[in-house]
């Protein structure tokens, strides 16, 4: 009888925990590889409890890890992801196992990854109930050029400690899910996919399982991004496509119909408002900036956390609203509008080499990139107009008489955006603000001849700023706008825009102006705060899914890293706080001639309160002096989503009081009131 049990047990040890090994095979460039392991004599069914998947291994050559995107596919098809786009351009992955017990993610490790590690994706998924026995597969992909490798091993164990999952079933948060069904995304080109948008509405729970009800159809989906797509969580860009695969225009999520959209990762943005305060703030200042909404994301049935919905910076009557130009416009006026243009990373295809170099940097290489149209687009005599403008403003700006209204660079520029550029690159010291991601754009001259000027902007790309990456910079010092020569090189306009005395004076009457309402400290920590509401109860699953909270990930920061999210967000509001003050102190120019007229606070001018704070379903507002008939109220959360929007009537103006009602079903939470009337707004703070 004893010898029995023992065998009984030897054979029961052996089945809770057993290893299968697979082949070799090539890795090449922009294509996936399945890697078979033939599975056999298991229990039939696999669960997060009793008996599971528990570890992957693998040997691989590359010559450039981040390439590497790598799953565990199952005999079902649910696949698992083990990793993606880890180790930058480092080699290989030598003896390289995970599991979801390991004591450290593989996004913190380094290249040749030797050792056991948490996966970045939710390998658990495979154990799902499903039966083992049959093909399983390492599925790798190298979704890059020039740099290719070899699988030369792998394997997996099932024991009786199998990997978990997390299930994710509702959220606050819209949720976007997204089935590429079998199909791979790539960098290049977009490959089909469905796409559902659930949202019951402000303060309504959506469910996995409820129908898609904002969207439900076809989009073609792409990776997208150069340093932001070397990180785990992968930010896309997508179209709104019909069935066959045609570009149509769409509204998601409120937000104005188009094709083009893209999925922000936030990865780098343990704060998930990196990009939302910026954005707002310069659409605050009366320019276009990317309208976005926060959402949890799920692809192919696994969650991928929360990704940061918005617009793709474009030519568009809702977005950047220039003239359409077409190849047969090519005398004046009409070729003289419509280009989108930017300084990013280049090759001869898309771009040109301006005739000179920034003030101090001498023999700096500076190219501009066509955007839209593209340079391929252009015809030879549209080339040349702005080709030659681009080369007239600098030369203006670096003449002699280059403060002359007339002579110099104001001939060239609207001044105005230039300013409140700068004032944004400089408030989150913004890496990349100048060299990468920098727009302009210039439309048609009218039919009278007044010249249409060039315009800075949209702002973009904030995910490496707001944040100490480097030593002697964490008391708010250092400016961004002078360093030029960096890994793209960046046209050092500000350096000498801002040896005119009247420049200077025009950037600090304007931040002195925004510093009494949309610069202030409350006004930032409230919209800061508003964020984190909206996000409070999802960031606890996105950082259960990529397990980087309290690790060094992304940019790289002086600090040691924020344990929790809630120390995440007071380090954000800790940074302004240190950045405001020191720009306070050491911004250029002086308050001679300022009489701050752009932008007047009418919330403090018009003594303007709204109760009750907290409300529950109506805010009544209230002035005690001024006239604010035909002024708009505007009621948004805040993801800065429009809730309400009334405009003072007479009847109003005469009580000086009017009422924003039915407001019960929204979610407790930050919100804003934006008062606007001709050139002056205000801002309130509210809460339910």
């Amino acid at each position: 009888m004893k010898q029995l049990l023992l065998i009984f047990l030897l054979f029961h040890s052996i089945a809770f925990s057993q290893t299968f090994s697979g082949g070799t095979g090539p890795i090449l460039d922009n294509t996936t590889i399945d890697i078979p392991i033939t599975v056999t004599g298991l229990p039939t069914v696999l669960d997060t409890t009793n008996f599971g998947l528990e570890t992957v291994c693998m040997n691989m050559t590359h010559t450039y890890d981040a390439d590497v995107t790598v799953w565990i596919v199952a005999p079902d098809g649910t696949a698992g992801l083990l990793f993606g786009n880890i180790g930058g351009g480092d080699d290989n992955f030598t003896n390289t196992c995970l599991n979801a017990d390991a004591a450290s993610s593989i996004s913190s490790a380094a290249a040749p990854f030797t050792g056991t590690f948490q996966p970045t994706g939710q390998m658990g998924l495979v154990n799902n109930g499903q039966n083992p026995n049959g093909t399983w597969f390492l599925r790798v992909n190298d979704n890059y050029g020039a740099d290719e490798g070899q699988v030369l091993s792998c394997s997996i164990t099932f024991g009786s400690n199998p990997a978990t999952y997390f299930a994710f079933t509702s959220s606050l948060l819209p949720i976007v899910v997204v089935n590429t069904n079998g199909n791979t995304i790539v960098n290049d080109p977009k490959v089909m996919a469905d796409m559902g948008i659930i949202y019951n509405g402000p303060g309504n729970r959506n469910y996995m399982t409820d129908t898609p009800n904002d969207y439900n159809g076809k989009i073609g989906i792409e990776y997208r991004g150069n340093y932001s797509l070397s990180l785990p969580q992968k930010p896309y860009a997508f179209e709104t496509w019909d069935v066959n695969g045609t570009a149509i225009n769409s509204s998601l999520l409120g937000l104005p119909a188009e094709n083009d959209w893209l999925l922000l990762a936030n990865y780098n943005d343990k704060s998930f408002a990196r990009n939302v305060v910026p954005f707002h703030l310069f659409d605050s200042m009366g320019h276009y900036a990317t309208r976005t909404r926060l959402v949890d994301v799920v692809m192919n049935g696994e969650y991928h956390g929360i990704y940061l919905l918005c617009e793709k910076i474009k030519r568009d009557s809702a977005r950047v609203d220039i003239s359409k130009l077409t190849p047969i416009e090519i005398t004046e006026p009409d070729m003289t509008g419509g280009y989108m243009l930017k300084f990013d990373y280049w090759d001869n295809t898309n771009s040109w080499q301006l005739n000179n170099s920034p003030i101090g940097y001498p023999g700096l290489d500076i190219h501009m990139v066509h955007v839209e149209p593209q340079m391929a687009e252009l015809a030879p005599q549209q080339l040349t107009y702005i080709h030659d403008y681009i080369d007239d403003f600098e030369t203006a700006l670096y003449g002699p008489n280059f403060t002359d209204p007339n002579l110099g660079y104001r001939a060239y520029i609207g001044v105005g955006s230039f300013v409140d550029y700068l004032i944004i690159g400089e408030l989150t010291r913004n890496v990349d603000g100048y060299k990468k991601s920098r727009y302009f754009y210039k439309d048609k001259n009218k039919l009278d001849g007044t010249v249409r000027k060039l315009k800075a902007g949209p702002v973009w790309d904030f995910d490496w700023s707001q944040k100490d990456m480097w030593g002697g910079s964490e008391d708010g010092s250092q400016w961004m706008y002078s360093d030029c020569d960096q890994d793209v090189n960046a046209p050092g306009w500000y350096i000498r825009l801002l040896e005119d005395t009247l420049f200077a004076n025009e950037l600090r009457c304007r931040y002195e102006d925004l510093r009494r309402n949309i610069l202030s400290q409350n006004y930032i920590n409230a919209k800061i705060d508003s964020v984190a509401n909206v996000v409070n109860e999802s960031q606890n699953w996105h950082y259960k899914v990529w397990g980087h909270m309290g690790q060094a990930t992304g940019t790289g920061e002086v600090q040691a890293p924020s344990q929790t999210y809630a120390e995440e967000v007071q380090r954000l509001k800790d940074w302004y706080d240190r950045r405001l003050t020191w720009l306070d102190a050491n911004l250029p120019g002086t308050m001679n001639g300022c009489s701050m007229t752009g932008l007047q606070d009418l919330v403090a001018l018009n003594k303007l309160t709204a109760f009750p704070n907290p409300f529950e379903s109506a805010i009544t507002i209230e002035w005690t002096q001024g006239n604010l008939v035909g002024a708009t109220i505007r009621l948004r959360d805040g993801s800065g989503r429009l809730i309400q929007e009334k405009v003072i009537d007479a009847n109003a103006g005469m009580e000086q009081t009017t009422v924003l009602n039915d407001l019960g079903d929204l979610a407790k939470g930050v919100y804003f009131l934006e008062l606007t009337l001709g050139n002056e707004q205000g801002v309130l703070k509210i809460c339910k």
